[in-house]
């Protein structure tokens, strides 16, 4: 079950059962099910906190994923900072639905097992990223 909740003023661009569907789909195409993922969305503060607390990252980010996963069932708390979803769309001049998106993807790719802390690990994870996109319609 993919569950959505706010710590922040933000409304969802898309319906919620879009996006359920579509995360569905991004773990099918990986061979993976669906569990209990959250999506939280929080602020700047909120997700530093957090980056602080259980990460000891003194930095902004604009995702958090915890890994629950048991086997090939998805299970997480994915919390994504709207602050930096909104800035990074503007720094890389692409509307924010387009980069909410991303980042939504982003958190299910890395339970399937990608990376980005290397610049071929962060190449192979733009792709993936580009390729679910692709699979969003509404």
């Amino acid at each position: 079950m993919v569950s959505f909740f706010n710590e922040t003023d933000f409304t969802l661009p898309y319906k919620k059962n879009t996006l359920k569907r579509w995360v569905k789909a991004i773990a099918t195409s990986e061979n993976r099910k669906v569990g209990a993922i959250n999506y939280i969305f929080c602020d700047d503060d909120y997700l530093h906190r957090i980056n602080v607390q259980y990460l000891a990252h003194d930095t902004l980010t604009d995702i958090i994923t915890f890994d629950y996963c048991q086997g090939d069932t998805l299970h997480s708390d994915i919390y994504i900072s709207i602050e930096r979803v909104r800035e990074n769309a503007t720094d890389y001049g692409v509307p924010f639905e387009q980069e909410l998106l991303r980042v939504l993807s982003h958190g299910i790719l890395h339970l399937c097992g990608y990376k980005d802390k290397t610049p071929a690990d962060s190449t192979q994870m733009r792709f993936k990223e580009e390729e679910k996109i692709k699979l969003f319609s509404e």
